[in-house]
């Protein structure tokens, strides 16, 4: 086999490859001996066909498939010897002129046919221990325990009925039966029976609560509103639209005294054991949030401290993805990129540049998992669909089964658990400071 590179720009690498028809025949030889006790054929013995009348019925066919396998092995050596890592299959070029198929085919002419790689660039990783990062984190006082737990009672409130002929204020639940029309027309997904709503929760159509404080059980009202031209829905997004509304209660929000017995409606058996699992789960999310942050923090030094060129080809299926989200988005919400301050040809940019951030961080953690020895157990991997399954109660079997046959969304849940493994690796290294802030500091950036 005679292999030439004749093409070597940045990351793409080309050859030419021949391999001689000498070499094809042989293997070709090989496959018919093997063939020989392995057909049956009328008329004659097993074992006992003649090697010139195998040939004839199964010459090209197996000749086809040694060309098969004398290029995928010439591609293995090539990526071999030069140590190459690719970025995704060689691509291969063979002969297209149906003369010069058939002499190879025939076994009088050489096989030449060119393979085009990208390569993944070589990737020298920084030294860890002199990364610098700090570390956030915030306690949980008794005031953040409070406050949650008034959020707690006021979506867990009971309501009650108000008296006959009374008035909804705001705060209260109304019970309504509603269509809504357009030009007097009945439109898809206007129409509603016994919805429960809680006027000033901003839940729905901009305007529709605020038309219905005054009314009373057994009223009937036209609520009249223009749907925001963010509206998911865009045959709606913009319009206008009437709704004719039925009253058929309205209930008054009542007190909540905070004690065992309340907690005991929660499943605990008392205010203190409610105050204990409220002040846990907050500093879990406080937790999450202050790793959040210092992983932020070293993916930044990671890319700073790995600048080289990612492969081109990865940066655009990145960029692309990206970019469709993006542009789905403003199309959702009916918003151009002059709306948002910018233009087309500037988005591009900068979301290319992110796309080129993301890709290169990818293959240095990646690099770094493979030198390190860092991999996703079987284990860790079952972990995370059941944590999925747990989200979907009932479905659980399905869940399961999905993740099961379907190898690529198997690999999503594997990214991140892969990546979080070599971040974890990283800060064992790294020199890292804590400091202690407020909640509101911990959350300011995130929140803003």
């Amino acid at each position: 086999m005679q292999v030439t590179e004749t093409v070597s720009e940045g990351l793409k690498r080309e050859f030419k490859v021949v391999v001689p028809a000498a070499d094809l025949a042989t293997k070709a030889d090989a496959k018919i001996d093997q063939l020989k006790d392995q057909v049956r054929i009328n008329g004659f013995r097993p074992g006992k066909v003649p090697v010139a009348h195998l040939k004839r019925l199964y010459g090209r066919a197996v000749m086809a498939e040694m060309i098969e396998t004398a290029v995928r092995e010439a591609n293995a050596q090539i990526v071999t010897d030069r140590g190459f890592k690719l970025v995704r299959e060689p691509q291969v070029t063979l002969p297209t002129e149906q003369g010069a198929v058939e002499q190879v085919i025939e076994g009088k002419s050489d096989l030449a046919y060119t393979v085009a790689v990208e390569i993944l660039p070589p990737i020298e990783l920084a030294d860890f221990k002199g990364i610098v990062l700090e570390r956030l984190s915030a306690e949980v006082n008794e005031t953040d325990v409070d406050e949650a737990l008034k959020r707690i009672t006021e979506q867990s409130r009971p309501f009650a009925a108000k008296g006959e002929g009374a008035k909804a204020e705001n705060g209260d639940r109304v019970t309504i039966d509603f269509t809504g029309k357009m030009e007097g027309v009945p439109f898809e997904g206007g129409t509603g029976g016994d919805v429960a709503l809680n006027l000033g929760s901003g839940t729905f159509i901009p305007g529709f609560e605020d038309q219905l404080i005054g009314v009373a059980a057994g009223e009937q009202r036209t609520v009249t509103v223009t749907f925001p031209q963010t509206y998911p829905a865009a045959n709606l997004a913009g319009k206008n639209a009437e709704f004719d509304v039925t009253v058929k209660s309205v209930d008054a929000p009542q007190a909540v005294t905070l004690d065992d017995e309340y907690a005991k409606t929660l499943g605990l058996e008392s205010l203190a054991k409610l105050r204990e699992m409220v002040k846990g789960r907050l500093a879990q999310e406080h937790g999450a949030m202050s790793r959040q942050k210092v992983k932020r923090q070293l993916l930044d030094e990671l890319d700073a401290k790995h600048k080289f060129g990612p492969p081109p080809s990865l940066v655009e299926d990145e960029f692309a993805n990206v970019w469709k989200t993006i542009a789905d988005d403003l199309q959702s919400r009916k918003r151009t990129f002059e709306e948002e301050g910018t233009t087309e040809e500037k988005a591009k940019e900068e979301y290319r540049g992110i796309a080129e951030r993301r890709v290169r961080l990818g293959l240095v953690i990646a690099e770094i998992g493979e030198r390190n020895n860092i991999k996703v157990s079987d284990e860790e991997l079952s972990r995370a669909v059941m944590d999925r399954a747990r989200q979907v109660p009932g479905r659980e079997q399905e869940v399961w089964d999905f993740y099961r046959n379907n190898p690529d969304a198997l690999a999503s849940l594997r990214a991140p658990i892969f990546e979080d493994k070599v971040v974890d690796y990283i800060l064992e290294l790294a020199k890292i400071t804590d400091k202690t802030v407020t909640r509101e500091e911990l959350y300011k950036e995130d929140e803003d």
